[in-house]
């Protein structure tokens, strides 16, 4: 959360700034950085402002012998599907 507070900062951008360019609201850019919690596809959202979205491909990166499932910008823009359990 400090790197991307510093982040911002560096890229002389308001947390209001930040905010109206990712579409994430204002309030939960300044929980983010008060307390560092925040869902995976907003975190990813201030990435691509903050340009470092990059950054994410190192987590976990597929083995030499696997293929990537899909970049991070084909994840991102696929609908959400609801999914239901099922008993068994």
């Amino acid at each position: 959360m400090q790197r991307f507070r510093a982040r911002r900062l560096d890229l002389n951008l308001t947390q209001e700034g930040l905010s109206q360019r990712s579409g994430v609201s204002f309030a939960t850019v300044k929980h983010f950085e008060r307390t560092g919690l925040i869902s995976l596809v907003s975190l990813l959202k201030l990435a691509v402002v903050l340009e470092c979205l990059s950054d994410f491909e190192r987590v976990c990166p597929p083995r030499e012998h696997e293929l990537a499932a899909a970049t991070l910008d084909q994840i991102l823009a696929e609908p959400k599907r609801r999914q239901r359990g099922r008993r068994h």
